[in-house]
């Protein structure tokens, strides 16, 4: 990690984003008190983040596998709950609670072993959340998952953030931050890159591309206020130039009485973007390598 500084709002779903080698995991490492760093503070609720108390506070769902495969499943959900601090019977309530939602009742004598991996992706879940920490960290908590169930993830996690529990988010799957996320930090070796909500970046990042849908697509294409970037039978994707508003490009084709059927404004996806900036500062380190 080199000096990396960032906030997250209680009760926001916060992404932490990174190619492989980024420094993710050890930045979770020492957020959950398993590395020290050697300099600067990790401020948790208001104060220093102390490891021998703090760590009850929070919820960590690690992409690996983190079970007893021989242990059978409801007695390891009703172990690792008391380890965080509930009492036998506030474990046994919530833990039934728990298994009625995600219809896991018949699997309290079941090993993990027999278990498949969407299966056990749902019990590591609830075991995570069991004690109800105001800090979750969850890495790539919908792996194995089919569509109904990680829908179900899903609409836990934004029940969770509405009751005020702060997550942590670690995927590789753009599409899910751009649906669930509200902040992002992006980091590549171990420096921060991007740092803010989902919706300014996107906005901060965008080319000025506009997709324009006609009934008929006119016969002449020629302004000086846009360039043709993609044509298709019935639209165009055009960059507005420096010094021209979009109002310029609808009096151009309204100049030739074109049936404008849409005008939608293309902001860059956080794939691109993620791409974009990682390559850029692998562009920079290589220059600062050669100087």
């Amino acid at each position: 990690m080199d000096y990396i500084s960032f906030n997250i709002q209680q009760g926001s779903i916060f992404e932490l984003l990174g190619p492989n080698g980024s420094g993710k995991t050890t930045l979770l490492r020492m957020i959950t008190g398993i590395f020290y760093p050697d300099s600067g503070d990790i401020t948790f609720l208001g104060k220093k983040f102390d490891a021998v108390n703090d760590i009850y506070k929070i919820g960590y769902m690690p992409e690996e596998r983190g079970l007893y495969k021989k242990m059978r499943i409801g007695e390891q959900a009703l172990y690792l709950a008391q380890l965080k601090g509930l009492s036998r019977q506030d474990a046994m309530k919530k833990i039934k609670e728990w298994f009625v939602k995600f219809e896991m009742q018949s699997w309290w004598n079941k090993k993990v072993e027999d278990l498949s991996k969407g299966m056990s992706q749902k019990l590591q879940f609830v075991i995570t959340v069991l004690h109800e920490p105001p800090l979750l960290i969850l890495d790539e908590p919908f792996s194995g998952l089919d569509p109904v169930n990680s829908n179900l993830i899903k609409d836990e996690i934004f029940n969770l953030a509405k009751k005020g529990t702060t997550i942590i988010f670690s995927t590789h799957r753009m599409e899910q931050v751009e649906e669930i996320c509200d902040q992002i930090v992006l980091i590549n070796k171990g420096q921060k890159i991007l740092d803010g909500s989902v919706k300014q970046i996107k906005q901060d990042c965008k080319e000025n591309h506009f997709r324009i849908g006609f009934e008929q697509l006119p016969q002449t294409i020629d302004s000086s206020a846009f360039d043709v970037v993609e044509k298709t039978a019935d639209a165009l994707i055009v960059k507005i130039k420096d010094g021209y508003k979009t109002t310029d490009i609808l009096k151009n084709f309204l100049a030739q009485q074109a049936s404008i059927i849409s005008f939608n404004e293309i902001l860059p996806s956080l794939n691109d973007i993620f791409i974009k900036k990682v390559e850029a500062t692998k562009v920079t380190r290589q220059f600062q390598e050669i100087n």
